[in-house]
């Protein structure tokens, strides 16, 4: 009888740690997801030791998936959902729902040998839909241009076409990249190479940004709109945020969230 006892208040105890433990699961954009949200998890995690997080950084279409599908609390997205999103969520009877989290630019970035300092909204649209394919055509070294994009699913390879190339396509010699690293990695030791990535990577070593328009991407140019590639990003949910999703929406909305934001290299909201 004893043993018995002991079991089941083995039993019990166990119940009530794992409903004590909650998991929240948050899928989607890189810009969002390689950096910035894990940070913001760590220091959620300081005040609510007994949460865990699933956190996969994969692209925003996978994270708006997620959401339609019910396999994850918060998508990242670095874009706004498609209508053919809405609409198959819709049939679901899921609400997409966004949250403007943060502000971000995608930098133009070239290996930090090149001599350029800047170019234009005109130039830029030549270079990555391969109308234009030597540096020596918008002021560099002589030399054939190597671009190197984000994937299809990112939500930033398709904001990079909304706002830099008129919706045109690619060049056929773009090389697609899983992500802001590698990215930063291909143009870091290619003397030729360009690519654009979100402000949290702008200062890495090996690159350099240039100016738009004579605009660089800064908290400023971003919050003002003058530099021409900036945008905001958002956690996605079914509906509402509620529940365990909603309570880390509220602290990445925060004063705390918000200075991580900063401290990432992206822009805070404001109020």
């Amino acid at each position: 009888m004893i043993r018995s006892i002991s079991t089941a208040s083995l039993a019990l105890f166990l119940g009530v740690a794992a409903a004590s433990a909650e998991k929240i699961v948050i899928k989607g954009s890189d810009t969002l997801g390689a950096k910035l949200v894990p940070q913001l998890a760590e220091a959620y995690k300081a005040a609510h030791p007994e949460t865990q997080f699933s956190i996969a950084a994969e692209g925003s279409t996978t994270g708006l998936t997620a959401i339609i599908d019910g396999n994850a609390d918060i998508g990242m997205s670095s874009r706004r959902a498609k209508p053919t999103e809405t609409s198959a969520a819709g049939a679901k009877n899921v609400t997409l729902t966004p949250t403007i989290v943060a502000y971000d630019a995608m930098a133009v970035v070239v290996n930090e040998k090149s001599p350029l300092k800047g170019l234009t909204k005109a130039q830029v649209e030549k270079v990555f839909t391969g109308e234009v394919s030597d540096w020596s055509a918008v002021g560099g070294a002589p030399g054939k241009i190597s671009i190197y994009t984000r994937n299809t699913s990112s939500g930033t390879y398709s904001d990079w076409k909304e706002l830099a190339m008129s919706k045109k396509d690619y060049a056929g010699g773009a090389q697609k990249l899983a992500g802001n690293e590698a990215i930063v990695a291909e143009v870091a030791k290619n003397a030729n190479g360009v690519g654009y990535v979100g402000l949290a990577y702008a200062k890495s070593p090996g690159i350099k940004v240039l100016a738009i328009d004579g605009q660089l991407p800064a908290a400023a140019s971003v919050r003002a709109k003058t530099y021409p590639y900036s945008r905001p990003t958002f956690y996605y949910t079914n509906g509402e945020p509620s529940g365990k999703g909603k309570a880390f929406v509220d602290f990445t909305l925060s004063a705390q969230g918000q200075a991580i934001v900063d401290q990432v290299g992206m822009v805070s909201i404001g109020k």
